[in-house]
């Protein structure tokens, strides 16, 4: 399924939910692998704040979807 998330000026441009969900939860993982194995110099508390917040942000794309593809059929 694929929800206009983002549209060019003549709204014909579409990304795939799905993706950019995947693209916020995969962002988050990579953050904490960093602090993890000790990398970079990010706060733990910081990361661990943004990467719930872009769970969040992902999972309320997901419920969207959800309920997109659950409404009344046509």
């Amino acid at each position: 399924m694929t929800l206009p998330l983002i549209v060019d000026d003549r709204g014909t441009l579409q990304v795939a939910a799905s993706d950019v969900s995947k693209l916020l939860r995969t962002v988050g993982g990579r953050w904490l692998r960093l602090v993890e194995t000790g990398e970079e110099s990010l706060d733990e508390d910081t990361v661990a704040a943004l990467t719930i917040e872009l769970a969040k942000l992902a999972d309320r794309i997901d419920v969207a979807c959800i309920a997109h593809s659950s409404g009344p059929s046509s």
